[in-house]
């Protein structure tokens, strides 16, 4: 198979497609290669790829020789995310799903008023089908607080031995402040400290996922950031394995 010119959170890089250039993904992963002559294969998301309009693609042996420049040229020209994928079914296939010894988790935020009653909800998938879901009450608050508090509890919960982990939200102003150095007005010490703990861990993706969109988890945390509110309350499931399909 042919590799294509691509860009992986704004670093370029070469990914696995077939002849008419669509990522050879599976289970929403996809190989890549971050330098042009190396042995080493990566798997990556495909909801973190972006490949460019004009993205040239090249045989293996011109991976394997070396020499290219695109792997050290600017990022090509930006290309509009693929949105999830809807089934004939209508329910969504979803590209941020959990594999290959990640955990992947889905947040938001809710509050009535703004400020008002907030809450934060979260959902954890684990590489073996685990699941994890909760809400948690934090009395009167902003929406961005709520925001910034699904994501934090979703890093609380991840396994002290994930490999990486990726967290989708629907807050831009979450992942401004987080990760693109956006300057705090407010909220500053609760950012500080989500910022120590996401350099704690080994490799954190900060992804955006439109809201409201029907991408399953995403609707499931915002229920539960909404139940929070409603009820008042702040619970976490254990972890849940799927029985086995007999």
């Amino acid at each position: 198979m042919p590799w294509i010119e691509a860009t992986l959170r704004d670093q370029c890089i070469l990914v696995r497609c077939d002849a008419g250039g669509k990522l050879a993904a599976t289970e929403g992963r996809v190989d890549v290669v971050y330098k042009a002559g190396a042995s080493k294969l990566y798997r990556a998301g495909t909801a973190n790829i972006v490949v460019g309009p004009q993205a040239a693609q090249y045989t293996d042996e011109q991976v394997a020789k070396g020499g290219l420049s695109y792997l050290s040229d600017a990022p090509p020209p930006k290309a509009t995310k693929a949105s999830p994928t809807k089934t004939t079914a209508g329910s969504y296939v979803d590209p941020g799903t959990a594999s290959d010894g990640t955990w992947v988790a889905y947040t938001d935020g809710a509050c009535s008023g703004n400020p008002g009653p907030a809450g934060a909800g979260f959902v954890l998938l684990g590489p073996n089908k685990e699941t994890i879901e909760g809400y948690d009450y934090l009395g009167s608050q902003t929406n961005n607080v709520g925001e910034l508090v699904g994501i934090e509890r979703a890093l609380d919960l991840f396994p002290n031995d994930a490999d990486e982990v990726t967290i989708y939200t629907d807050s831009k102003y979450a992942i401004g402040v987080l990760s693109k150095e956006w300057k705090a007005k407010a909220n500053v010490d609760l950012i500080a400290r989500i910022k120590k703990k996401l350099k704690a861990r080994v490799k954190v993706n900060l992804v955006y996922v439109k809201g409201h969109a029907g991408i399953e988890y995403n609707e499931k945390a915002d229920e539960l950031a909404r139940l929070a509110v409603s009820s008042k309350k702040s619970h976490v499931s254990s972890p849940k394995v799927p029985a086995a399909s007999s």
